[in-house]
C-alpha cells in the first residue's frame, strides 16, 4: 500500500468499495434483477450500483474531473483537468452466469493542451473475487499489489498463448475475426477467450498471456489495460500498427518479441 500514489490510492479505494458489493451480489446472482439493453447484452442492478459507487467515490475525491461511464455516458468536467474512464463490471455475462471472472476498470486520461484527450496516466483493474489490484502509472511501471509486472519473454509463436474476444450475437465482425483466427490458430500454442478484456490485458502485462487481439470494444474496456501492458514492457496498437493512448475499435497487444510477428500475420490474414 505504501507504494501507491495519492491518485492510485483514490482509484483503488473506489474499486474496492464497489467490488465489495459486487462480491456480495455475485453470491446471490440468481436473485439479481436483470434487464436487456440489446441483443445478448445484459445490464444488472449490480452493474448500475457499482457504477454509482465508483462515480460517487471518484467525484468526491476529484470534484472537477469529468467521466466516461459505460452506463452513464460522458459527464463533462473542467476541460483542463483529467477525466475518469470507468467500466464498473467488465465481464457482465460471466457475472450473470456465475463465472467468477470479471473486473472493475478505472483509468485517468489527461487533456490535450489544444483540446481533446491524450495520454492515460493511471490505471486500476480490480478483480473482486480474488481481491487482486492491478495498477499502473505512467513511467512507474505496472504492478499487481506490490509485485512488479513484466510481459513474458516468449519470442516464438509456437510457444505463445494468445487471448481474444470472440464476436457474439449483435456484436463484432465474425468474418474479420475468423480470418485472424484461421491464420493465428495453427501457429501458436493456444488461443483463449475468457470474456473480460480488461483482465486479458492485465494477464498479458503479468506474463500469463503473450498476446491479445480484439475489435469492436469501447474505451472503458481497454483504457486501463492498454497502460498496464505498456508499463509492463509490451506494445499496443491497432491492426494497422498505429499507436494511440487507447485502443478499443481494434486492439493488438503483445510482448516486444511477438507484437511484430502477430501484426504481420494479422495484416496478411485481412488482406486475403
Amino acid at each position: 500500500m505504501s507504494m501507491y500514489s495519492g491518485l492510485i490510492r483514490v482509484m483503488e479505494r473506489a474499486a474496492r468499495k464497489a467490488g465489495g458489493r459486487l462480491r456480495r451480489d455475485f453470491g446471490e446472482v440468481e436473485h439479481l434483477q436483470v434487464s436487456r439493453k440489446g441483443p445478448a447484452d445484459f445490464v444488472s442492478k449490480a452493474d448500475q450500483i457499482a457504477e454509482r459507487t465508483l462515480y460517487d467515490e471518484l467525484l468526491h475525491a476529484r470534484p472537477d474531473w469529468g467521466f466516461v461511464l459505460e452506463e452513464g455516458g460522458t459527464i463533462e468536467g473542467d476541460p483542463t483537468k483529467p477525466r475518469w474512464i470507468v467500466d464498473p463490471l467488465d465481464g457482465t455475462s460471466n457475472f450473470l452466469h456465475g463465472i467468477p471472472h470479471f473486473a472493475i476498470s478505472i483509468a485517468a486520461q489527461e487533456p490535450k493542451p489544444g483540446g481533446g484527450w491524450g495520454e492515460v496516466t493511471a490505471a486500476v483493474i480490480y478483480q473482486p473475487i480474488l481481491d487482486e489490484t492491478y495498477w499502473a502509472e505512467k513511467s512507474r511501471g505496472a504492478w499487481l499489489q506490490d509485485a512488479r509486472l513484466r510481459v513474458s519473454a516468449r519470442s516464438h509463436l509456437s510457444d505463445a498463448l494468445i487471448a481474444t474476444g470472440i464476436p457474439f450475437h449483435g456484436h463484432g465482425d465474425f468474418e474479420e475475426w475468423s480470418k485472424i483466427f484461421a491464420a493465428t490458430g495453427p501457429q501458436v500454442a493456444g488461443i483463449r477467450r475468457y470474456g473480460a478484456a480488461s483482465l486479458d490485458l492485465a494477464w498479458l502485462a503479468q506474463g500469463r498471456f503473450d498476446g491479445f487481439w480484439e475489435s469492436g470494444l469501447n474505451d472503458w474496456d481497454t483504457a486501463a489495460g492498454c497502460l498496464l501492458v505498456r508499463e509492463a514492457g509490451g506494445f499496443v496498437t491497432d491492426f494497422r500498427g498505429r499507436s494511440e493512448p487507447i485502443h478499443s475499435a481494434q486492439v493488438l497487444a503483445a510482448n516486444d518479441g511477438l507484437h511484430s510477428k502477430l501484426h504481420k500475420m494479422l495484416v496478411g490474414a485481412l488482406k486475403g
